[in-house]
């Protein structure tokens, strides 16, 4: 029988689901291998062909690791929470658990046709009150833990305590908010418990803080920066504001050292590990503090140039600064009101990306220099953000381009620094040569200098020397329904975690998923809903929760003691080989390693790093058609179309037109009528009889019509054939275009591959005679071949070097056994139904492949 495609693909993905083929195991005396994918958020869309790219990789090397003898485990599961069900359900009024469970159906589906070997019984769902728990068990280990900076590691928040009653505030380093008390054990011992409960929130890994964050009303919810594009949101791209609110925040900047350190013992692709390197940005420098002139206040600022405070002629606060108002005169009120109110209208990447525009604007206050008693303007300016340092900056015109611009705007004084110094058209940012006008480092080099004005400031009080870093701690909550409760309620104003018992606080009924009517979370429509009368927090947890964790919780999914036994932990320990996309990469994958690492610190796990290997799968890009409509003489669009090859006798517009209706870039007129109903009586102007569209490498989405459902595919094709096509488009991590005209070479290659084990009459017809010496050299060449290529995740190659050897053996007239076997098996990673069904036909158990080791 001629190969039947679907009939297989159906019996083995029902074999695999009823035996649970996949299933890992906890205890064996096989090496472990751990490979993840990034689980997906399941939209509403389903997968296009793109989706399936790092799934099908990752589904190869598990299947592979298995036949070289190794416990694979080989989850999936999904990121459950998220904004478009519940603007969907703004929208109906649909609860958003009903709209995911519908999805996830749609995503399960499409999964299984596909035949991956994942283990379902591990399957985790974020937004399960039974998976959510453990987030929110979590969270309270971070609330009651501190990090100690002299043990480099969180510690118990009553450890902490414990000093403070026996020391006072003396001898702590730890990692904490700038403003922190000095007390004596027994004025700790004094203070109300109110007021130890405030002061501990500023050593907690977890805290409440007034932060500047990205607002966006729309969405009527706070986004991270990654959630920002170019000042409007990701996700519906709404316009997002800068405002300052009451948010909880993770103490991420305690780990930052620990982060980038981390980054030199983990296997990920450079130009990842640089993005998080650049995004956590350490600094070594000093901090100055600039007296505010006829004021008691004093302005901060960090600075990595310390030697150039001699050169500062001017500070710049971010709009955001918390001394704007106070410093403000009554002359510059207007103005410094009309620029906050603009610079709200832009994200901070935005600011910090527009390195060309210069504005600001005079409060109308001055500073003076700690060293020299120069009273300099005080001026705000959007280049400068408030999370970042201190929100303010010395500006030192002559040394930076920045400040340079600005002076040049503003006519500010620009004061050269160094004797070396080229000044005349840009700034220049030296550490050669010797200092002028620069006082008592006048005559010194650089690190002379640097060294004498940072023990200057110290004797006088007016700075100290620092390390800083660009990233700041984490906001962690939304102002949204559709997200984890945060497990704490408010006494007093303060924060309390509910008890451990009471987990996991569930998410309650509400009659609307809207913000109420005084502009609070949804949460506060929850009737009734409160701990022991007392009101709980009404914000939810950010997206990025219930993903900073759930490789764990794969390793013992059932476990409703734990987030995951510390025997499962010990044994599966981390992840060998992780794969996804790098848009990730100061999201989920920076979030995720600070999870990890605080669990090790509480003694949770022994790995400091929780994904050993990262691939980066390149993205498929969308091929897109399009139909040109002829433009009249006055530059009207006509009903008439013109075909792609004659369009240069003609004025045309071009409009994108379903792929899904175009066949080798040659339009389904009727259909195209169909889809398009407003042209039902539109004419076409052929070339050779055809309507031949144009085409474009675009992103693949809804809105270009460019979007391939592998649905469709495997249905045509089957999914052996979808599989090994994604393979064959070119190497894992680069991006390409998706083109549909090529798949019918690769099921022409499974035919022939079949056409093997049976005669002309498509009889089964395998030999046991000996294999000759080409077939012998065929198959030999094509074994070592595909196992390089699979250590090294050249999967594209592979699939070429199985054309060949397929190409091979037929010219042979090959049909023995010792050889059609091995083939079997090493092609069965790549396209496992046809491989299972012929090695059944070759007499062995059904669905033992896994039993075989790559000879």
């Amino acid at each position: 029988m001629d190969y039947q495609f679907k009939d297989i693909e159906q019996k083995w993905q029902q074999f695999w689901a009823e035996n649970q083929t996949f299933k890992a195991e906890d205890k064996t005396t096989k090496p472990k291998y751990y490979v993840l994918d990034m689980f997906p958020y399941p939209s509403g869309a389903g997968l296009h062909v793109g989706h399936p790219l790092g799934y099908i990789a990752s589904d190869i090397f598990s299947r592979y690791k298995r036949l070289k003898g190794f416990n694979v485990l080989h989850p999936m599961g999904y990121d459950s929470f998220g904004l478009p069900a519940e603007q969907y359900a703004i929208q109906t009024g649909q609860h958003p658990a009903i709209t995911t469970e519908a999805n996830i159906a749609t995503y399960r589906r499409q999964l299984d046709q596909l035949g991956f070997s994942f283990d379902w019984s591990r399957e985790v769902r974020t937004s399960e009150a039974g998976y959510y728990k453990w987030t929110q068990w979590i969270f309270m280990q971070l609330f009651n833990s501190w990090y100690n900076k002299a043990a480099d590691k969180a510690e118990a928040i009553d450890k902490l305590v414990e000093h403070f009653e026996q020391n006072g505030s003396a001898g702590i380093d730890a990692v904490c908010d700038e403003e922190i008390l000095s007390f004596t054990a027994d004025e700790w011992k004094a203070l109300s418990n109110e007021a130890q409960q405030a002061e501990l929130l500023k050593y907690r890994l977890t805290y409440l803080r007034e932060s500047t964050v990205n607002w966006c009303p729309a969405l009527g919810t706070v986004l991270a920066n990654d959630e920002v594009k170019d000042g409007f949101s990701e996700r519906g791209g709404f316009p997002v504001e800068q405002k300052k609110m009451m948010q909880w925040s993770m103490r991420i900047t305690a780990y930052a050292d620990r982060l980038l350190k981390g980054l030199d013992t983990i296997d990920w692709p450079e130009p990842l590990k640089e993005m998080q390197r650049n995004w956590i940005g350490k600094s070594v420098g000093a901090l100055v503090r600039f007296a505010v002139e006829d004021k008691s206040e004093f302005i901060e600022v960090f600075t990595t140039r310390a030697d150039t405070i001699f050169g500062t002629t001017f500070l710049v606060l971010a709009p955001e600064h918390e001394l704007v108002a106070s410093l403000t005169t009554p002359g510059q009120k207007e103005a410094i009101d009309n620029y906050i109110a603009q610079a709200k209208k832009k994200s901070e990447l935005e600011r910090m990306a527009d390195a060309k525009t210069v504005s600001g604007a005079f409060t109308g206050s001055y500073a003076v220099n700690p060293l020299n008693g120069e009273k300099i303007q005080i001026w705000i300016a959007d280049y400068v953000l408030a999370g970042y340092g201190t929100g303010a900056v010395m500006a030192v015109p002559s040394g930076d381009q920045r400040d340079y611009l600005f002076a040049k705007q503003y006519l500010l004084p620009i004061i050269p620094i160094i004797d070396i110094q080229n000044i005349e058209k840009e700034a220049d940012p030296t550490k050669e040569g010797h200092y002028i006008n620069s006082g008592f480092i006048n005559g010194l080099t650089y690190k002379e200098a640097t060294a004498a004005v940072v023990a200057k400031l110290e004797e006088l009080g007016a700075g100290k020397a620092k390390v800083n870093f660009r990233m700041r701690d984490a906001i962690f909550g939304r102002q949204r329904y559709w997200g984890e409760p945060v497990p704490v309620y408010f006494k007093d104003g303060l924060p309390q975690l509910i008890a451990e018992a009471d987990l996991p606080l569930v998410l309650p009924e509400v009659d609307k998923y809207l913000p109420t009517e005084d502009g609070e979370p949804p949460l506060a429509r929850a009737k009734g809903w409160n701990y022991n009368g007392l009101e709980y927090e009404l914000s939810t947890m950010p997206g990025w929760a219930g993903s900073s964790w759930y490789w764990f919780r794969y390793m013992d999914a059932q476990n409703d003691t734990a987030f995951a036994s510390p025997e499962a932990i010990a044994y599966w320990r981390d992840v060998d080989l992780y794969i996804g996309g790098s848009e990730h990469a100061t999201g989920h994958l920076l979030y995720s390693r600070f999870w990890n690492k605080f669990l090790k610190d509480i003694g949770k796990t022994a790995e400091e790093e929780p994904f050993k290997k990262l691939i980066n799968q390149g993205m498929i890009q969308g091929r897109s058609n399009f139909v040109f409509r002829m433009i009249d003489e006055v530059g009207r669009a006509t009903n008439t179309f013109v075909s792609h090859g004659l369009i240069k006798d003609y004025r045309v517009s071009p409009l994108h037109v379903d792929v899904n209706i175009v066949e080798n870039d040659v339009l389904d007129i009727n259909k195209f009528k169909q889809f398009r109903s407003d042209f039902a009586d539109a004419e076409f102007i052929l070339e050779n009889g055809k309507y031949v569209c144009g085409v474009e490498i675009e992103k693949m989405s809804k809105s270009k019509y460019n979007v391939v459902n592998p649905d469709v595919l495997v249905e045509r094709y089957g999914a052996d054939t979808l599989r090994m096509y994604e393979m064959f488009l070119g190497p894992l991590e680069q991006s390409k275009p998706w083109n549909t005209n090529g798949i019918e070479g690769v099921f022409k290659f499974l035919r022939k591959f079949w056409r093997l084990f049976h005669d002309d009459a498509w009889k089964f017809n395998v030999s046991d005679a000996e294999p000759s010496k080409a077939e012998l050299k065929s198959l030999h060449k094509i074994i070592r071949k595909v196992e390089e290529d699979v250590e090294r995740f050249s999967f594209n190659t592979s699939v070429s070097s199985f054309m060949i050897a397929v190409n091979e053996l037929t010219d042979l007239k090959s049909n023995k056994r010792a050889i059609l076997q091995d083939m079997v098996i090493i092609l069965s990673p790549y396209a496992p139904h046809i491989c299972e069904e012929l090695w059944t036909m070759l007499g062995n158990p059904a669905g033992h492949t896994l039993l075989y080791s790559i000879p």
